[in-house]
């Protein structure tokens, strides 16, 4: 009996290929995800890893053994994957270690209409069954190979309106992830695409786009396509300020993530980002609930209640997020690592529909954006700040003995340690999870206030 512990995250399978994944490894999930769904057909996508395309064939090989037809999407992101989930009605699978380095490689699963499977929802059942041999049913599903990036790119520009706006320069960094081979389609651009005229029905936008690395490498020859990280920011920063660009937007390797940096070349908060498109979905739709993870700026539901809005907190992870949305009906979930969820977007996160909504608010205004978010960023933060620690437990409950008793702190645990201060300032404390980390996210007030909270907690963290 095989053990995938190491393999099966919070959220997805995730591992280095060949050593904890391969293709023997993708055959059984496979099997196990047909067995576990009971579907008659799954979709399934890859994006541009030398190890994608052996792996999503070895995975249709097990889900066919099971029965189950497979639609073969080919390359695209992960909210490509999601579009033919919801669209199509169909589970999915997505091949892909999104921002991880090359040697990665991952399975990310969801159900019919993108619903999320995660360790609560799905995925602890189907590393189980994985773990097992199935035996082949007696009707072998088949493959069928279809190309749904125009269908992708019509979809999205149905949701948000970009013919009308004024012209705009962006530079885009995908980072030698799948946002080359999606931006053409959605955006356009001044570079012929590798399937020439997939967006050709298309309408041209008042865009002039100015592509960083769309050249579709899974060893990131330029940078790691991870734009949490500001050392990969930089070449874009860069770009924005040699064009006189009105944005730069960089995606993360799956391109379901997008980072937005500003006409001066300074990043802009993905909670800043969060408040801007919660105004625009709370306009279209008065009084909706907005979610938003713990570790967003509090300007977020501030500014929600502000427009008439109900903002609901959660936990950090996709699928909390997304359990919320359902269970409250919301019009449009954040989180502060620039993941963005709609709900006329099966409640799915896609990076490509958030800068969308940038543009557009952008394009309709004669401001530029460092004026236009400067009202959503509204206190100083440290970024999350992560210490390798021997004992988390211990170190976690070192830092609510300090301040868990301060006057007028409230302390919650909804996601590891919360506290927030009389004056304003709060810091979250959580345990990765799975690596011996605590991850620290600081806000308050100004930034010496924030400085020093949070050089006061590290040192109790890192004794």
């Amino acid at each position: 009996m095989r053990d995938l512990s190491a393999i099966v995250k919070a959220y997805d399978v995730r591992g280095l290929v060949p050593d904890q994944l391969d293709e023997d490894v993708a055959r059984v999930v496979g099997a196990a995800f047909a067995h576990f769904t009971g579907a008659a057909r799954i979709v399934m996508a890859q994006d541009m890893r030398e190890s994608s395309a052996p792996l999503a064939a070895a995975f249709a090989d097990g889900a066919t053994a099971q029965g189950a037809d497979v639609l073969d999407a080919g390359l695209g992101s992960t909210d490509l994957l999601y579009f033919a989930s919801g669209s199509l009605g169909l589970p999915g699978a997505m091949f892909t270690a999104s921002h991880n380095p090359a040697k990665y490689n991952g399975i990310k699963l969801c159900r019919s209409g993108a619903a999320p499977v995660g360790q609560d929802s799905g995925l602890r059942e189907v590393r189980a069954l994985a773990e097992t041999d199935l035996p082949p049913v007696a009707r072998r599903g088949s493959v069928e190979h279809q190309d749904l990036l125009p269908a992708y790119a019509e979809h999205l520009r149905s949701l948000v309106d970009l013919s009308r706006i004024r012209s705009l320069t962006v530079v885009v960094d995908a980072g030698n992830g799948m946002a080359g081979h999606t931006v053409p389609a959605v955006l356009g651009s001044p570079r012929p695409r590798d399937s020439a005229g997939a967006n050709a029905a298309l309408p041209p936008l008042p865009l002039t786009v100015v592509p960083l690395y769309f050249e579709l490498d899974g060893t990131f020859p330029n940078h790691e396509a991870n734009p949490l990280e500001p050392a990969n920011l930089r070449d874009l920063q860069a770009k924005v300020l040699q064009t006189s660009a009105d944005i730069g937007l960089a995606f993360d390797g799956d391109a379901d993530r997008c980072f937005v940096v500003d006409e001066r070349g300074e990043a802009v908060s993905p909670s800043a980002i969060t408040a801007l498109v919660a105004v625009r979905a709370l306009a279209a739709d008065p009084g909706g609930t907005v979610i938003h993870n713990l570790i967003t700026s509090r300007a977020v539901p501030e500014i929600v209640r502000e427009h008439g809005g109900l903002p609901v907190r959660t936990r950090v992870g996709h699928s909390f997020i997304k359990e919320q949305m359902a269970a409250t009906g919301a019009v449009f979930g954040g989180e502060h690592s620039a993941h963005y969820y709609f709900r006329d977007f099966w409640r799915a996160d896609t990076g490509m529909l958030a800068a969308m909504h940038v543009l557009a608010e952008l394009g309709a205004s004669d401001r530029p954006l460092s004026a236009l978010t400067a009202a959503y960023a509204r206190y100083a933060s440290s970024g999350e700040v992560n210490s390798l620690v021997a004992d988390v437990v211990a170190r976690t409950a070192a830092v609510e003995e300090a301040y868990g008793g301060h006057a007028g702190a409230t302390v919650d645990h909804l996601d590891g340690l919360t506290v927030a201060l009389p004056d304003g300032s709060w810091f979250n404390l959580r345990p990765s999870n799975t690596e011996p980390l605590l991850r620290l996210n600081v806000e308050a007030p100004d930034e010496a206030r924030m400085a020093a909270l949070r050089d006061d907690v590290l040192a109790l963290v890192r004794g």
